[in-house]
């Protein structure tokens, strides 16, 4: 009985670790959409609205790498560092998304 209840537990624990990756790979989507649509697609500067969803967006994905890439990406001050900091961080979601 107690070796039935330890593989419950298992695999109880296992499900959970399945569903928070499942909602973090969800948020990381969802923030890729915004951002895409708004600032890759979007036409003109971004406003406040825009900018604090994709800030409270980013935040939610709860991943220091992706938060570090998005405010090198906000810094980034030349054409060439907008770039190559939006692919990064791209990146970043995509490889979160693939694990």
């Amino acid at each position: 009985m107690a070796v039935l209840y330890g593989l419950a537990q298992l695999e109880f624990r296992q499900t959970q670790n399945q569903l928070k990756a499942q909602e973090a790979n969800e948020k990381a989507v969802f923030f890729a959409k915004l951002f895409i649509s708004e600032v890759l697609l979007g036409e003109g500067t971004v406003d406040f609205e825009d900018r604090l969803k994709l800030e409270n967006s980013v935040r939610e994905i709860n991943d220091q790498n992706i938060f570090d890439a998005w405010q090198t990406f906000t810094k980034s001050e030349n054409e060439k560092d907008i770039q190559r900091s939006a692919s990064r961080l791209l990146e970043l979601l995509f490889d979160k998304v693939a694990r």
